[in-house]
């Protein structure tokens, strides 16, 4: 799918370090150049994107087949709604549109299979067991960022913050909320033309750093990242990234990897796995 055509192109930072990179739309007009000697540009030192974008409608992360009828995610009970039967092939096709990077799977359109109840009609949020995520923190790479429900795009796919709020987090509010079981899914943008984004350093978390999500009664889910791996986008393994039931578990997810250009941009995507170790007051 070629990226949307009116972004004004990616932010080039530094060559010493490029944990990852935005996917812009074709036609960029050239990239941005940080001053000289201003190596850790931090998004909150940027001015907003002058552009207020709007996810298109092709594209996306599908939360169901193309098939008339069919549902959507499972209801909460007691099992992931990520969860699947041995029987039906988790895979991805699409992008995040505006590029928080989510790329191809090989295969065909996800299915969401019911699991142990009548499922919620399609595209609608399903009331969470625990509160939900208002604030998401990651002291290693310095993110201290809002999180806001985001939902499904006109497609069907999932949505991500408008590129006019790059230094937002968006959870994704048909999946689990952070602290419940299974994988919580949260996306950001890497960056854009003005400079770096929310999730710019993504790529340089480690094994055993914390990721905080506080949430709307005032308690934290505190995970512990367990890996931080590049995926190229036409292999991302979905069973993994979304597919897995059991305990409370986080992926913050983005792009980066080599700049391709034309309707590729960025050739892979970003993807901190981390696993629930506490809760706590805020």
């Amino acid at each position: 799918m070629p990226p949307p055509a009116s972004h004004p192109g990616p932010f080039v930072p530094p060559p010493a370090s490029r944990p990852g990179s935005f996917v812009p739309p074709a036609g960029d007009a050239g990239p941005f150049v940080p001053p000289a000697g201003d190596a850790r540009l931090r998004p909150a030192k940027l001015a907003p994107h002058p552009e207020i974008f709007t996810p298109p409608t092709v594209g996306g992360v599908p939360r169901s087949t193309g098939a008339p009828g069919a549902t959507g995610r499972a209801p909460r009970s007691g099992r992931s709604p990520w969860s699947l039967p041995l029987a039906v092939l988790l895979v991805l096709a699409g992008v995040f549109a505006t590029g928080a990077g989510l790329g191809r799977t090989v295969g065909g359109p996800l299915e969401w299979a019911a699991v142990g109840g009548a499922q919620s009609s399609a595209g609608a949020p399903v009331t969470p067991t625990v509160a939900r995520p208002v604030s998401l923190s990651v002291p290693s790479i310095e993110v201290s960022a809002p999180v806001k429900p985001v939902g499904d795009a006109p497609d069907g796919s999932i949505a991500v913050p408008p590129l006019s709020r790059h230094e937002e987090t968006g959870w994704y509010d048909r999946g689990p909320v952070p602290g419940e079981p299974g994988p919580a899914v949260i996306v950001g943008h890497v960056d854009t033309k003005s400079g770096p984004s929310v999730f710019y350093d993504l790529g340089k978390l480690g094994v055993g750093d914390t990721v905080e999500v506080a949430r709307e009664d005032g308690s934290v889910a505190v995970f512990t990242v367990d890996s931080v791996e590049h995926f190229p986008k036409d292999q991302l393994p979905a069973d993994r990234v979304y597919g897995h039931d059991g305990p409370a578990s986080l992926r913050l997810i983005t792009c980066g990897g080599q700049w391709l250009g034309g309707g590729t941009g960025y050739a892979d995507n970003v993807i901190a796995f981390a696993t629930l170790t506490s809760t706590r007051a805020a």
